[in-house]
């Protein structure tokens, strides 16, 4: 048995070592019969011992077939998106933005590769493979730790003994183009239809429920970036380095810069030398490199203020314009979409474009017949930029822009300063109706099961719904009569109505579907005021006192509350029993020594930044980002940037340390 144990413990090692030779330094030591050789024997033992399997045992990358749902789980740290930037004068905007936000002017800088798949979060404790989230919402993502398992190149635990007891490594799950072509060969063989590229492939992949088929489809993954508390150094750069010595694979293409000429030449020489890559990569990421100015910058609503993405030159395809349809959105928005002649472009053939509004139209003089330049740069649904006017017909005419709702007739209008057409009929306009309610019954929103887009519109159709307070009177044998409804079905939706009545204030401030009111901005929103009534009796001024509530926001809610359909939909919410009185963020408060105060937290503290927040909420006050003159108090930390300190000194804000503010507290 002691023996046994040893050479099970022997070739988990040697195993784990051949699968880093070959998967991350792409050097591999034996051929593939003596690894298989390895691995066979290893099963074998695993079986004759089944109290000696392991969940990091290389055994568990061939996958099971067990079929599960994905369990939904929340990010310890939101998983943000980027700022895209596509010319070089946007990156120098960057970098004056960085210089003029912290005061320094030798600012460092990381540039990798921007890989074309699908974000991961993987969390390691003790060194081993704990959970892997995709993205999801940002918020919370889905648990695919057993697929992530079949991955080679990710280790399942960790080298050496100096890495932190806990953190998360985030990075790109993605399918090699030589993985790709295999696979479409395959399914092409078995008359299946085609992945359009490898980004859709890896997508598809790692939510598969059947790890087995996973772990035969060759994922890949690069990583690049660590969080926690205990991070080994005090950059970005470093970190990534030591990350390599753990057993991960990082990006051999990153470098540091100092200076904008030095990105660009990094920009420049892999927008043509990405296409020898063996995968597929859409851009560059530029970082800054210094962990202590990364925190100060901090983050936007959905995006860190310290990094951006670079997006290469996109492929172009030229094509007619057949016609164009009009789009009613739920905020009754009108987007015009261009019909064309189906094209082949960045793997997938395209048959719409959108055309933005009526200006980019007048902008490029767009007419149906002409012969477009469409384009896929980071747009799910494909833009046109422009006409190859040497190829327009004789007698095509000038495109007249829609003057009437497509749908419900009414004439639309063009608020000043907008570059949108709007349908002004929002309470009988089919598709504006639809777009509420679908937008109020989503998952970010009220998150009702059981009602998805295509009950919605029976529902509507069916003339059981016109507004979201009608969702609240269905009956059961109202339901069940709907097609491909039966009883259970209509028990899922009554349930999933019930408890979306525990949902938060801000949630529902969201689902109302006001415009402008986006989720963050609902929170904010909802965190200032105590109840519905008091955000309907607020003035603009007040309304503006919000953080990142602007003018604009203030006066689409002051007119949102001022029409007395919505508020007769508020008021059925209510007697439904929604929630529409502030929760205090569910917290109990500590103390109310920090009610009403405005405070924003800067630089390093002797605990993490997110505690400090925490705090500053469970006594009563407000987190906000940037110091304006309704600051009360600016927290101060070492290393924190002059720019925050200059506005403070220059506004009269009280600036206070870490240990002034606690004993405000205490």
């Amino acid at each position: 048995m002691n023996m046994d144990r040893e050479r099970i413990e022997y070739l988990r090692k040697e195993l784990d070592r051949l699968n880093y030779e070959y998967y991350v330094l792409n050097s591999p030591a034996v051929d593939d019969f003596s690894y298989d050789s390895l691995m066979n024997e290893l099963v074998e033992l695993e079986k004759l011992y089944p109290e000696l399997q392991s969940s990091e045992s290389p055994t568990q990358r061939v996958g099971s077939d067990i079929v599960k749902e994905f369990a939904q789980v929340k990010h310890r740290y939101p998983m943000l998106s980027l700022s895209n930037t596509y010319s070089r004068e946007e990156i120098e905007d960057f970098d004056l933005r960085i210089k003029k936000d912290t005061g320094i002017q030798n600012v460092e800088y990381v540039c990798e590769l921007k890989f074309d798949g699908t974000a991961i979060g993987l969390t390691y404790r003790n060194g081993v493979l704990a959970q892997a989230l995709t993205r999801g919402d940002g918020e919370q993502g889905d648990d695919v730790t057993a697929n992530v398992r079949t991955i080679r190149s990710i280790p399942l635990r960790l080298t050496g003994d100096d890495y932190p007891a806990e953190f998360e490594i985030r990075g790109e799950i993605f399918m090699p183009l030589a993985s790709f072509e295999r696979l479409n060969r395959e399914r092409e063989e078995k008359n299946q239809p085609l992945f359009a590229n490898p980004r859709n492939a890896a997508a598809g992949t790692l939510k598969m429920q059947d790890s087995a088929e996973v772990a035969k489809r060759g994922l890949d993954c690069f990583l690049y970036f660590i969080l926690g508390d205990s991070l080994p150094c005090d950059n970005h750069y470093d970190n990534m380095q030591k990350a390599f010595s753990w057993g991960f694979k990082i990006s051999p293409q990153m470098v540091k810069c100092n200076s904008i000429d030095e990105i660009a030449e990094f920009l420049t020489r892999w927008d043509t030398e990405r296409k020898n890559l063996p995968y597929d990569t859409d851009g560059a990421v530029v970082k800054v490199n210094s962990l202590a100015l990364q925190n100060e910058m901090g983050l936007r609503s959905k995006s860190p203020r310290w990094a951006v993405a670079y997006k290469f030159r996109a492929e172009q395809a030229y094509t007619p314009l057949l016609s164009i349809d009009y789009q009613v959105g739920r905020t009754g928005a009108v987007t015009p979409v261009a019909n064309l002649q189906p094209v082949q472009l960045a793997g997938t053939v395209v048959k719409r474009a959108s055309l933005h509004n009526v200006e980019q139209i007048e902008l490029h003089d767009i007419r149906i017949g002409d012969t477009v330049i469409v384009e896929k740069g980071g747009e799910i649904i494909p833009k046109i930029v422009g006409v190859d006017k040497s190829r327009r017909p004789d007698g095509c005419k000038p495109l007249i822009y829609a003057e009437f709702c497509p749908v419900c007739g009414t004439k639309l209008v063009k608020p000043q300063g907008e570059a949108k057409h709007y349908c002004p009929n929002d309470a009988g306009c089919p598709p504006q109706i639809l777009g509420k309610i679908e937008h109020f019954v989503s998952r970010k929103a009220m998150n009702i099961d059981g009602i998805g887009e295509e009950t919605v519109d029976m529902m509507f159709e069916k003339g059981l719904i016109k507004n979201i307070a009608d969702l609240y009177d269905l009956k059961k044998e109202q339901i069940v009569n709907l097609e491909r409804m039966g009883s259970r079905s209509a028990d899922n939706i009554l349930e999933g109505l019930e408890k979306s009545k525990e949902a938060p204030f801000a949630r529902v401030l969201y689902a109302l579907g006001i415009r402008y009111v986006g989720e963050t901005t609902a929170k904010k929103i909802a965190a200032a005021f105590s109840s519905i009534d008091d955000i309907k009796n607020a003035s603009i001024d007040k309304l503006m006192q919000v953080d990142e509530v602007g003018e604009r926001i203030a006066q689409s809610l002051t007119a949102y509350f001022a029409d007395s359909q919505n508020l007769e939909i508020i008021e059925r919410l209510k007697a439904a029993g929604l929630n529409f009185m502030s929760d205090s963020n569910g917290m109990e408060l500590l103390s109310d020594r920090l009610l009403g105060k405005h405070i924003v937290i800067s630089g390093n503290f002797s605990r993490p930044r997110d505690e400090m927040k925490k705090l500053v909420e469970l006594h009563g006050g407000k987190n906000v980002s940037g110091v304006t003159s309704n600051t009360d108090y600016l927290i101060a930390g070492d290393k924190i940037g002059p720019a925050k300190l200059q506005k403070a000194e220059k506004l009269g804000t009280k600036i206070i340390d870490e240990q002034e503010f606690l004993s405000i507290i205490n």
